[in-house]
């Protein structure tokens, strides 16, 4: 006998239940994620599964799996409950203080971004910044940041990205390194006897940020350093610089303040110096242009990007 056919509106709690167990393949670590008991989140499933009338998970001793009604209805979850936050985003965000959602990465933030950022919020006191640093790249249609700033090169950005400087790279060290043994820097062979800070990273741009390449340019690709200081994000790589650990090939465009105040120098000079594929770009969300507060710090990074440019020309 066939079951009669169910009307009734499904509930929000249970579905973002089923979403999280789905996407996690365990009650435990979604109970976690939501908050809620183990026992609450199994009650939440199996009032979904009365509601729908089938089965969404097999239940093994183990683990858990989701049934084949299940995987037809996850994809429709994950996407109502995506564009369900992002109104309620969007709702909150209206109705509460204006907040500028930029995404970047680890080092343009910490050495770019965040020293500038006081400056912009006094002349802006009712804006709100919030500022998450990702070495990945975000989606700017799912609603969750504004503006992106972005390290890539030109085929990897989208035709609307505004470039706001290019890459130059360069040795540098704390001047009061330079005073102190083991050796001289006044030319590139000289690097054999100290350490230098390296970028410890799998993506593509980190080619281009290596030592390894920088020697081949200047002519000494078989040189071995006294040693290797393996770093994961360029601000950690300059940290170490100030500090006196060794050298780092530095960014220019991310240090020029350190250079023009002599914290850091060129110990090379502009001899040392070498270009890169890839350059900083800001990009825009889809919604940006309706709201006065994202185009207000959007000009804002392109004043302070013209500033950069200006500085790296007198360094």
């Amino acid at each position: 006998m066939n079951q009669p056919i169910r009307q009734r509106p499904l509930s929000i709690g249970p579905l973002r239940a089923f979403e999280a167990v789905a996407r996690l393949l365990s009650f435990r670590a979604a109970a976690e994620e939501l908050s809620l008991t183990q026992s609450a989140i199994s009650r939440q499933i199996q009032s979904l599964e009365e509601e729908i009338g089938c089965t969404l998970f097999l239940r093994g001793t183990r683990k858990v799996e989701l049934s084949g009604d299940g995987a037809m209805l996850l994809p429709t979850a994950v996407a109502v409950l995506s564009r369900l936050d992002q109104t309620v985003r969007q709702i909150r965000r209206a109705r509460g203080r204006r907040v500028v959602n930029v995404s970047t990465f680890a080092s343009f933030a910490s050495l770019w971004l965040i020293p500038r950022l006081e400056a912009f919020q006094r002349e802006h006191a009712d804006i709100d910044i919030r500022v998450s640093a990702y070495d990945r790249k975000v989606d700017l249609e799912d609603g969750e940041s504004d503006l992106a700033l972005r390290y890539d090169d030109v085929p990897s950005v989208p035709p609307e990205a505004e470039q706001l400087f290019e890459e130059t790279l360069s040795p540098t060290v704390s001047p009061w390194y330079l005073k102190k043994p083991p050796a001289p820097l006044k030319r590139p062979a000289d690097l054999a006897g100290h350490a230098l800070a390296e970028e410890d990273d799998p993506r593509p741009s980190a080619e281009y940020l290596s030592w390894r390449r920088w020697l081949v340019e200047h002519g000494e690709p078989d040189l071995q350093p006294r040693r290797w200081l393996y770093m994961n994000f360029t601000y950690q790589q300059i940290q170490a610089a100030l500090a006196g650990q060794g050298v780092a090939l530095a960014r220019l465009p991310l240090v020029h303040e350190q250079l023009q105040r002599g914290e850091l120098v060129e110990p090379f000079g502009q001899a040392g110096r070498l270009g890169s594929p890839f350059s900083y770009w800001l990009i825009a969300g889809p919604n940006a242009a309706r709201r006065p507060e994202v185009q207000q710090f959007a000009d804002w990074v392109r004043a302070q990007a013209a500033v950069t440019r200006q500085a790296l020309e007198g360094v």
